[in-house]
């Protein structure tokens, strides 16, 4: 069976500001096959998002001088609970790409790293509910009427949920993008990384698709991608293990880990079948998957 992509790209982006040395903004795992077909892998770290998007960019053009079709799996929340979309009363259309048009318009991520997430996340609340929910969580200076730093008591009428249903699959443990502040949040991270994959979607225009919002919740077939360069999706490495190679740290572990698993899955003309439901889903539930919310690959 022949393959469906040439090479496997797992972004791991962070929210945090500034430059720390030793804690990168973005990892970057590239896998690829060798003029004999083995597999063999790259890594590399950014301080800021801005030097690891432009990594990025480099990575998918020396795949494109070599014909390989990537899949390209973000580390990132790329959807929002089911309702969030109306909840904003954003335009009509499809709840994914009116959130993700939104945040792009409204996030600034400057080249040094600093970002106005905490700012976005409380015109967000005041948006959908005029109140500080759902989006909590926040450092003090940051805190303010429509953002507060704990979780708010009840979760109010008319809001969202608090797990995406591909969140709520992973069971217990699972983070809500609701939650913008403290230890291995994701809310802040979907803030800066979904303007991130708008503009590398808006950069390769037909060349790219977004799974499963522009390809549907389904086993994929190489007919089903063969037009594309690229295939934007998301995934979550802890998801995936290995041992560590000497002087990997067990993020850049996971990292690998992942790209690995994607290219044997493939090999094995098995990762088709993971673009689809593991099992039957009822039709509700596949449309607010294919519309707003995204699903993590693998779960």
């Amino acid at each position: 069976m022949a393959r469906l992509f040439g090479a496997y790209v797992v972004v791991d982006w962070s929210a945090r500001e500034g430059r720390k040395v030793g804690e990168p903004a973005v990892r970057l795992g590239v896998a690829k096959r060798d003029v004999r077909f083995r597999l063999t892998y790259e890594a590399s770290e950014a301080a800021t998002r801005a030097e690891g998007e432009r990594a990025l960019r480099a990575a998918l053009a020396d795949l494109r001088r070599r014909g390989d079709r990537a899949l390209i799996g973000f580390d990132v929340a790329l959807g929002f609970p089911r309702g969030t979309a109306a909840a904003l009363k954003l335009p009509r259309g499809q709840p994914w790409a009116a959130s993700w048009d939104f945040l792009r318009k409204n996030v600034v991520d400057k080249a040094d790293g600093t970002n106005n997430r905490f700012a976005v996340a409380a015109k967000m609340n005041r948006l959908m509910t005029d109140e500080a929910r759902p989006f909590w969580g926040a450092p003090g200076k940051a805190a303010q009427r429509w953002l507060s730093a704990t979780k708010p008591a009840t979760r109010g009428e008319g809001v969202p949920p608090e797990f995406r249903h591909t969140d709520a699959a992973r069971g217990r443990g699972a983070k809500s993008v609701w939650q913008m502040h403290g230890a291995a949040t994701v809310g802040g991270q979907a803030l800066v990384g979904i303007p991130a994959a708008k503009r590398l979607l808006d950069e390769l225009g037909d060349k790219a698709a977004v799974w499963p919002f522009t390809t549907g919740w389904r086993a994929l077939k190489p007919d089903d991608v063969a037009a594309f360069e690229a295939l934007i999706c998301e995934v979550f490495p802890p998801l995936h293990s290995a041992a560590a190679e000497p002087g990997e740290t067990a993020e850049q572990t996971r990292i690998r880990a992942t790209c690995e698993a994607l290219a044997r899955l493939d090999d094995a003309g098995k990762l088709g079948a993971a673009f689809g439901p593991a099992k039957v889903v009822d039709e509700g539930v596949i449309a607010e998957v294919e519309h707003e919310e995204g699903w993590i690959l693998g779960a």
